[in-house]
């Protein structure tokens, strides 16, 4: 004997909507998060001095430029930009490699350190404090995100300070 359990329309039926509904959260979440993200990027380039380069920030896949020009060393305009370009193809190589068989591995976790230390350098130059910007990556990972889009929307505005 068999314990079994019959299923009928209305579970096939249930599921299917269940699926639909949580695709269609996952992605109205997924655009908000893009629109979100864009516009604090656009907005902190356009008031920390790259206006001619802040429409970036809403071309997708390009825009992770705006947001490693934001977070880049430099004494002028000319090395800000090229360490900024220079950031972007490392990530871009970590990305290509983690599709690597075991090697994605390892390329992965660099990405993830790389992401996580330049996310501390944007903090730390809306901040000015190192404290400040470790607790904000800390509450950032803890809220899944949510607090670095409610301070950056904060933040968004003004001028960094470090």
């Amino acid at each position: 004997m068999y314990d079994s359990y019959y299923y009928d329309d209305f579970d096939a039926a249930f599921g299917g909507i269940f699926l639909i509904t949580m695709l269609l959260i996952c992605l109205v979440l997924s655009i908000v998060s893009y629109v979100i993200y864009s516009l604090i990027y656009y907005k902190a380039s356009k008031i920390n001095g790259f206006s001619d380069l802040a429409y970036i920030a809403w071309i997708p896949i390009i825009n992770v430029y705006s947001f490693f020009l934001l977070t880049a060393k430099g004494e002028d305009n000319a090395t800000v930009r090229g360490a900024a370009k220079k950031n972007v193809l490392i990530y871009v190589g970590l990305i290509l490699i983690s599709f690597i068989p075991f090697l994605g591995i390892i390329a992965s976790l660099g990405l993830i350190g790389f992401t996580l230390y330049f996310t501390y350098r944007l903090f730390y130059r809306w901040t000015g404090e190192t404290g400040k910007a470790v607790l904000y990556i800390i509450l950032s990972f803890i809220t899944f995100g949510l607090f670095y889009y409610i301070y950056g929307l904060m933040k968004m505005n003004k001028p960094f300070v470090a």
